[in-house]
């Protein structure tokens, strides 16, 4: 949108939520838009609720979740019945295969879940090297059973629903049970990123799937069932995730990896058996008058968002408005951030990261002094946070793409922020005869062990978690209160999108769609990354006579974002996927 319309559409949320309200029969759920292609936006309006909402990349996803919580189910019920509908309807991006961060607020307490994926056993730190010693190319590495991580998600959904469910588990599943026996129609979206894909239809399952018998995928408006998912969910809703950890679906995922024709991985059913999810506390963080509250190593999203917002905070956002100078604050920040993302920031479990040091508030006042308002630092270097031990050392990178994101507020004021992923658009390329995809997790360590001499913090090893960028957050106000529950996918740009978002909401009082909608820019300590086909291309001379070096970029952000207002709850889903936000 252009400046004046980005102006036009700044409405008082609370102001909003009371036109809305009283709306008339629709009140509390938006019309589903009609799903976009991969690329492109579909136009959406802000949704309200006045009793709970949630916010998914699919609309049969939110409904799914929605129906659950008119049922009286909690935000967790409804975020397992989401994520299971998402394995279905949006296959290239979470599901069973893969892993997921969960942050949640029972209306008390505040904790996270760290359901990420773990290497075998038999991983090494040269696992993607090539017999030349050099790192393999990335779809090299990708395509096969190498790149699988164990999966934490069914063991993430069922350990959350033991604590926080009020819905018996086998009714939480329900929804995508009935939905993989019945089917789905293709849509746009999904054929789209099935006709760019290259490498999935080498898998015979997946190809026998996705697409017709002339190789073409299948066309939109298809209704693709999937029996084996269906049974997957009814042995799931009958044994708990101990089923899927072990027995027929264990060995079904380790026949998958190992049984790879040309990339075959090691996993065993010894892997599968000796995964844990890991309850964490919550990373929280000031931002002017609201508490910032995410998740902490082995993801790096929720340290590097609030690096950022402590450097927006040395300047006047709010006056700033969208525009070059805004975007100058918000690409220093994030050059800054990335810097000790690179350095500082893996599994927990392996590394000492000094999570204290690089939050600590001294530490970041003095980062942020070396901004200059009026030009560009250009690459930015690690600092030296206090609190340090001794740990391992090295820059990497690691990124995921085939993520997704669900925001949820049930009826009692508990909240969900859960990412989820499978990494790359269709993970692993690998399908198993149980109905979903495997991810490829494990191309989110470093493939380069050493650097410069040294470990690499987020190299390969056994058992260790790879760093993610996921950035699940929930925001509450100078009360205590929740305010808000924000998140996005796009791999390392989810920390830029939920930054952007957050500037959106807490700086510029934007409502929730109009916030998810605004151009995402920033920078990943190198060029200033502004999104192409947006209001932010005009900004790049202005950047450039700061000195930025400025690309513009697609930049696929899927925002879901629900605020609580005193009416109510007011909820947008990014208009660049197909996503929708609805309510009771």
């Amino acid at each position: 949108m252009d400046h004046l319309a980005w102006r036009a559409c700044r409405l008082g949320v609370a102001g909003l939520m009371a036109a809305l309200v009283w709306s008339g029969p629709s009140q509390g759920q938006a019309l589903a838009p009609s799903p976009e292609a991969p690329t492109g936006r579909t136009a959406k309006t802000i949704s309200a609720a006045t009793r709970d909402m949630v916010a998914a990349a699919n609309p049969l996803a939110a409904q799914a979740g929605r129906q659950i919580l008119a049922a009286g189910g909690s935000a967790v019920d409804a975020a397992v019945a989401v994520q299971l509908v998402l394995n279905l309807v949006e296959p290239q991006s979470s599901g069973m295969g893969g892993g997921a961060f969960m942050v949640l607020w029972d209306g008390s307490v505040l904790t996270t879940l760290d359901g990420r994926e773990t290497a075998p056993a038999a991983a090494k730190p040269d696992r993607f090297l090539g017999a030349d010693g050099k790192p393999m190319k990335f779809y090299d590495a990708v395509v096969g059973g190498r790149s699988v991580g164990v999966p934490g998600t069914v063991r993430l959904l069922e350990t959350a629903h033991k604590k926080w469910g009020k819905l018996p588990w086998a009714q939480v599943l329900a929804p995508a049970t009935t939905l993989a026996d019945t089917g789905f129609t293709i849509s746009p979206r999904l054929n789209g990123l099935l006709t760019q894909e290259k490498y999935l239809a080498a898998d015979p399952r997946a190809r026998d799937y996705f697409y017709d018998a002339d190789g073409k995928p299948k066309a939109v408006g298809t209704v693709l069932k999937n029996p084996a998912f269906a049974t997957t969910l009814r042995t799931l809703a009958d044994k708990g995730a101990d089923a899927f950890y072990s027995g027929d679906i264990a060995a079904d995922i380790v026949a998958s990896v190992t049984g790879h024709p040309t990339n075959p991985g090691d996993m065993t059913l010894e892997d599968l058996k000796a995964y844990k999810v890991e309850e964490r506390p919550a990373l929280c963080g000031k931002y002017r008058t609201y508490k910032v509250c995410g998740m902490g190593p082995p993801s790096s999203g929720q340290i590097a968002v609030q690096q950022i917002l402590a450097t927006l905070q040395e300047t006047d956002m709010a006056a700033l408005k969208p525009g070059p100078d805004a975007v100058h604050w918000v690409s220093e920040a994030g050059r800054l951030a990335f810097a000790d993302r690179g350095l500082y920031v893996a599994d927990p479990a392996f590394v000492s990261v000094p999570v204290r040091g690089l939050t600590d508030p001294g530490y970041l006042k003095s980062r942020a002094a070396l901004v200059d308002p009026n030009r560009s630092m250009g690459k930015a270097k690690p600092g030296d946070p206090p609190f340090q031990k001794a740990f391992l050392w090295g820059a990497s990178e690691g990124i995921e793409f085939g993520t997704s994101h669900i925001s949820i507020v049930d009826r009692n004021g508990n909240a969900v922020s859960m990412t989820t992923t499978i990494e790359d658009g269709f993970g692993a390329r690998v399908m198993t005869k149980s109905g979903f995809l495997l991810n490829n997790e494990l191309t989110d360590f470093s493939f380069s062990p050493v650097e410069d001499g040294k470990p690499v913090a987020n190299r390969v090893e056994p058992g260790k978690r790879p760093r993610s960028s996921m950035a699940p957050t929930i925001v509450f106000d100078s009360n205590d209160k929740l305010y808000a529950v924000v998140g996005s996918p796009g791999g390392s740009l989810i920390i830029n999108y939920v930054a952007k978002a957050l500037v959106g909401l807490l700086d510029w009082k934007l409502d929730p769609q109009v916030a998810a909608d605004l151009p995402n820019v920033g920078s990943r300590n190198g060029p200033t990354e502004l999104e192409a086909g947006t209001e932010a291309a005009d900004w790049k001379a202005g950047l450039e006579a700061k000195g930025h070096e400025v690309k513009l970029i697609d930049q696929n952000s899927g925002i879901h974002a629900i605020v609580v207002t005193p009416a109510g709850l007011v909820g947008g889903a990014d208009s660049r996927r197909e996503g929708v936000a609805i309510g009771n």
